[in-house]
């Protein structure tokens, strides 16, 4: 899944994004609220962190305008403020969620997941198809009873197509939400990472439909 980071603090914003990046996520950092809103509306984001306090827009305006827009995009704000009213501000600007600085990285990563699960509209972090089972939280997967060990980026890209069971997910739609804005290699790679999870989940349960995508079946 692909997240973007809108923070002017630099130090904070390539340590979030850092260790979301080991979590799993394709990570997009920003400094700028100007900046921030346009990336947003213009890549298909699965979640938005946003600081308030930012240069050329502040956090709340960029939050409202997304909304007036119609962009559904989980929110959660970050701010150095600590107030009721903050929180309500941010709250009735249409953010999903709301932490105050100095805040705990375990705190933000469950928020994260708790947000992304709400999207998914479904309240379990596990995802079966057929006989594929991915656990999201604790990042395992099981064909049958077997446990197989992926890597990180074998995982995010399973998890992409797990999401959409049965539906095809294009190239570009994997590269969205795996890779991160600074990717600029091959396009190809997705193919490989297929390659690579047909060889360690067994060969039938991702189809390739020809000038399309793939497909996940659940059967081998």
């Amino acid at each position: 899944m692909r997240l973007l980071i809108v923070e002017d603090e630099k130090r904070l914003a390539t340590a979030l994004a850092k260790g979301l990046t080991a979590e799993g996520y394709a990570v997009d950092v920003v400094h700028d609220g100007l900046e921030g809103l346009h990336r947003s509306g213009t890549v298909p984001y699965d979640l938005v962190v946003l600081d308030i306090m930012l240069p050329g827009m502040n956090g709340y305006r960029v939050c409202a305008a997304l909304r007036a827009a119609g962009n559904d995009v989980p929110i959660l704000m970050l701010t150095a403020k600590d107030g009721e009213y903050d929180e309500a501000e941010g709250l009735d600007t249409g953010a999903d969620d709301y932490l105050t600085k100095p805040f705990s990285y375990v705190v933000l990563v469950a928020r994260i997941k708790a947000l992304l699960r709400r999207r998914g509209a479904t309240a379990s972090p596990v995802l079966r198809v057929g006989e594929l089972t991915l656990d999201t939280a604790a990042r395992r997967v099981h064909v049958g009873e077997t446990e197989v060990v992926l890597t990180t980026k074998e995982f995010a890209v399973l998890e992409q197509l797990a999401l959409r069971p049965g539906a095809v997910v294009s190239k570009a739609e994997v590269l969205e939400h795996v890779w991160d804005f600074a990717y600029d290699g091959d396009p190809n790679i997705v193919e490989v990472y297929v390659s690579t999870l047909r060889r360690k989940l067994g060969a039938g349960l991702i189809h390739t439909v020809r000038g399309a995508g793939y497909r996940l079946a659940g059967r081998r």
